[in-house]
C-alpha cells in the first residue's frame, strides 16, 4: 500500500493505499487415497514412492485479446510434482471462490449473513445512507489477510466431510454508493469461515460465516496482511496508525462516528496500530485480543519464527523501519522486548545491501501499555512534537511520515514512547527509519532466511532525498524488490546486551530475480513495469515442502496484478495467477498440508480501481466487464487455487 499521509488522512488517493488478497487452497500431499508430501506409498504397498520436489509452470499475462481473462481472477498455470522414481505428475490449476463480498451466505444457524459486512461497537449493521432509497449495509471490497487452519475436535453442524476453518479480515471499503471515499472510515470486520473439506477430492465448501465480535478491543483499524501463528491462531494487523499528536484527525473522527453511533470523539488513537490475535473456537466462532507491547507501527504482515518467540514485523510506511519483537515465553505475545534495525550499507547499487544491527527500544507487557491507554495518556504527556524547527537544542530532529519532526521525550516516559509513539521513538534512538513500504515477511526455516517485501524503493531510501540517511541507494526502483535476510544466533544489541533469539536478521540483500524493473515508457498495454518480473511485492508466504516463495503484488505499475512463485533452489520465477484489472493480490497463504491436502489461499481487492495513465488503454473495454463481474465494483472474491476440475492427489498407481 501507498504510505498514508497521516496529516491529511481522508485526502489520499485510495488506490495508492490498496492491497490485494490472495487466498487459494492448493494440492493434496498424503498417503493412500490422499498422498503425503513426506512419503507416498504405491498401490499394494510394494514400494515407497517419495515426493521429491514441486515446480510451478508459468502462465502468460492476459491481454486485450482475451478481455474476459483480464476482468476476473485468471489461473492458467500448472504444478508439476516429481517423485524419487523419476516420474512426474502435472496438475492444471484453477481458481475457486468461496464468495464475493456482498453475497448472502450461511450463518450456520439456519439464517444468512452479509459476507464482508460492517458492524458497529454494538454489533449492529453499519448502513450506507449515501443514496436515498438505496440504503444498505456497508460491505467491503477489500478482503485481505487470511489464515486456514484445523482444530482437533470441531463441533460445527452441517459438515459432511472434514471441518476446516479460515479466518479472513477485510481491510476497508473503497467508496460509498455515492462514490465518496470511505477508506479508513469504517471499523474493519473479521470473520471465521467454516469449510467442509471433501475427503475424496479436497474441495472446500463454505458452510458457516461468523462475524467476530471486536467490541472488546475497541474495533479494528485498517486490517491488512496476516499470518498463521505456530500455535494455530490468526495474527492480524492494524496499519497506518492514527497520529495521536494531531489536534484534529478527520479520518479518526469518521471512524469513531461509524464505530460509536455518531460520536466523533470517542475513539482513542492509541487503541489502534497494534497486533490483534484471533483464536478460532470448535463451534466456528472466534475470539480476539490485541497485543499492545509489540510496537505501535504500520503493522503489515508479521512472521513468527520457529522458536515461537521471535516475531519479524512489516512496517508499511515511508520513513518506516524493520522491527523485531522477542516474546518472554513461547506461544505468548503478551510480554517481551521490542527492537529496531540499524542499516549499515554495503552496496548502493540496485536494491542495495546492508549489514544489520539491532537497537533495543524497551520491554513491556501488553497489560501495562493497555493500562496507560485506558488511563487516558495523551501524546503531549509522552513527548513534545514540533513540525517546524524550534531552534532549541533540547529537541531532536527526526524523519517522520515523509517529513521531519522535532521531538523531546518527557522525563520518565521512555517506555510509553517506545510502545505508543514507536515510529518517532525508533528514529530518536537511531533506528534506520528510511525504509519505504516494508510490507510482507515470511521465513524459510530450513535455510534460516527471512524474506521481506519492499513494495517500492524510493524517497528516503535514495541518495539526495532530504530524509536519506543510513539508506542511500543510487536510484529509485518504483516497482520494488524482495529482500533476503540471513538469520543467526549469538547476536548482541547496540548496547552490548545479548539478544535472546537464534533468529536475528544480520544482513539484507535482494536476489536479482526478485527486483522489479521500471519501464522508461509504458508498454502497449499500459504497464509501467516489466510484466515478466515482479512489481510492488506485498504479501509473501513460503512453503517449506515445496521450497517455494509466493509473492502477491500490490502494484500501480502492472495493469493486472499477479501472484508469483519463486523456487529458492532453481531460482525460477513463475506467474501463477492474474487478478482482475485494477485489483491487487492479498490474503496470501500457503498451506503445506491439512488432512492430506495442500492449499494456497488467495483473494483480491478493489477490482476496477482505475488509474491513469496505467489503465487508459484497457479501461474502456474492461470497465463494463469488471462491473458486471463484481457488483458494480463493490464486490471482491475470497477463494483458493485448486486443480481443474478436481483437486489433485499426489498418490501414484504402479
Amino acid at each position: 500500500m501507498e504510505p498514508y499521509d497521516m496529516s491529511q488522512p481522508v485526502q489520499n488517493s485510495r488506490r495508492d493505499i490498496l492491497k490485494m488478497l490472495a487466498g487459494a487452497p492448493m494440492l493434496p500431499l498424503t498417503t493412500g487415497s490422499l498422498l503425503s508430501v513426506a512419503s507416498l506409498t504405491a498401490c499394494g504397498g510394494s514400494a515407497d514412492i517419495s515426493y521429491k520436489s514441486a515446480s510451478f509452470v508459468s502462465m502468460a499475462a492476459p491481454t486485450l485479446a482475451s478481455p474476459a481473462a483480464m476482468a476476473t481472477t485468471t489461473v492458467a498455470s500448472s504444478l508439476d510434482v516429481a517423485f524419487n522414481d523419476g516420474s512426474t505428475q502435472s496438475y492444471k490449476l484453477a481458481y475457486k471462490p468461496f464468495f464475493v463480498t456482498g453475497d448472502m451466505v450461511s450463518d450456520g444457524k439456519g439464517g444468512q449473513i452479509l459476507a464482508g459486512g460492517y458492524y458497529d461497537i454494538n454489533n449492529q449493521p453499519i448502513i450506507d445512507k449515501s443514496v436515498a432509497g438505496k440504503e444498505r449495509q456497508f460491505f467491503s471490497d477489500a478482503p485481505d489477510g487470511m489464515s486456514m487452519l484445523k482444530l482437533d475436535k470441531p463441533t460445527v453442524s452441517g459438515v459432511k466431510g472434514n471441518a476446516v476453518f479460515a479466518v479472513v479480515q477485510f481491510e476497508y471499503t473503497t467508496r460509498d454508493q455515492a462514490g465518496a471515499s470511505a477508506y479508513g472510515l469504517l471499523p474493519s470486520p473479521i470473520a471465521v469461515l467454516t469449510l467442509d473439506q471433501d475427503p475424496a477430492s479436497g474441495k472446500l465448501t463454505l458452510v458457516k460465516y461468523h462475524n467476530v465480535d471486536t467490541s472488546s478491543v475497541n474495533g479494528l483499524w485498517i486490517t491488512c496482511g496476516a499470518s498463521l501463528s505456530p500455535w494455530n491462531t490468526h495474527l492480524s494487523s492494524e496499519e497506518y496508525e492514527p497520529d495521536a499528536s494531531l489536534a484534529t484527525n478527520a479520518q479518526l473522527q469518521g471512524f469513531s462516528k461509524a464505530l460509536y453511533g455518531g460520536d466523533a470523539t470517542k475513539a482513542n488513537p492509541y487503541h489502534y496500530g497494534h497486533l490483534p490475535e484471533v483464536t478460532v473456537n470448535p463451534d466456528g466462532s472466534g475470539s480476539i485480543k490485541k497485543h499492545y507491547c509489540m510496537g505501535r507501527i504500520s503493522h503489515e504482515l508479521v512472521q513468527v519464527m520457529p522458536d515461537q518467540r521471535t516475531v519479524m514485523m512489516g512496517d508499511d510506511a515511508t520513513n518506516g523501519g524493520l522491527f523485531m519483537f522477542i516474546a518472554n515465553k513461547a506461544a505468548d505475545l503478551s510480554a517481551g522486548s521490542l527492537y529496531v534495525a540499524k542499516w549499515t550499507q554495503t552496496s548502493s547499487a540496485g536494491a542495495g545491501s546492508a549489514t544489520l544491527t539491532w537497537i533495543k527500544l524497551g520491554s513491556a507487557t501488553s497489560a501495562e501499555i493497555k493500562a496507560l491507554i485506558d488511563g487516558g495518556i495523551k501524546s503531549a504527556d509522552i513527548m513534545d512534537v514540533k513540525t517546524a524547527d524550534p531552534a532549541d537544542a533540547t529537541y531532536t530532529k527526526i524523519n517522520f511520515n515523509k517529513t521531519f519532526n522535532w521531538i523531546k521525550i518527557k522525563p520518565g516516559m521512555e517506555k510509553a514512547a517506545a510502545f505508543l509513539e514507536t515510529h518517532r521513538y525508533a528514529a530518536f534512538m537511531g533506528g534506520s527509519m528510511g525504509l519505504t513500504k516494508n510490507e510482507g515477511t515470511t521465513v524459510n526455516a530450513q535455510d534460516k532466511v527471512m524474506y521481506a517485501a519492499m513494495s517500492a524503493i524510493r524517497d528516503s531510501m535514495v541518495k539526495g532525498n532530504a530524509a536519506s540517511k543510513d539508506i542511500a541507494l543510487d536510484k529509485a526502483i518504483q516497482s520494488g524488490a524482495v529482500y533476503a535476510l540471513n538469520l543467526k544466533a549469538g547476536q548482541k544489541d547496540t548496547a552490548g546486551a545479548a539478544i535472546d533469539s537464534e533468529w536475528v536478521p544480520v544482513d539484507m540483500a535482494a536476489p536479482a530475480a526478485l527486483v522489479g524493473e521500471d519501464l522508461a515508457t509504458a508498454d502497449a498495454l499500459g504497464n509501467l513495469a516489466n510484466a515478466s518480473k515482479i512489481a510492488n511485492p506485498d504479501n509473501l508466504k513460503y512453503s517449506e515442502k515445496m521450497r517455494t516463495l509466493f509473492i502477491g503484488e500490490d502494484s500501480g505499475m502492472h495493469v493486472n496484478n499477479f501472484l508469483w512463485t519463486y523456487n529458492v533452489d532453481t531460482k525460477v520465477l513463475s506467474r501463477i495467477l492474474s487478478c482482475p484489472a485494477g485489483a491487487e493480490c492479498t490474503g496470501l497463504q500457503s498451506v503445506d498440508e491439512i488432512n492430506g491436502w495442500t492449499y494456497i489461499m488467495s483473494n483480491f481487492q478493489h477490482a476496477g480501481d482505475w488509474e491513469s495513465p496505467l489503465h487508459d488503454v484497457v479501461k474502456p473495454t474492461l470497465d463494463p466487464l469488471v462491473r458486471a463481474n463484481y457488483k458494480d465494483r463493490f464486490g471482491a472474491a475470497v477463494g483458493y487455487i485448486t486443480a481443474d476440475a478436481t483437486a489433485p492427489k499426489l498418490s501414484k498407481t504402479v
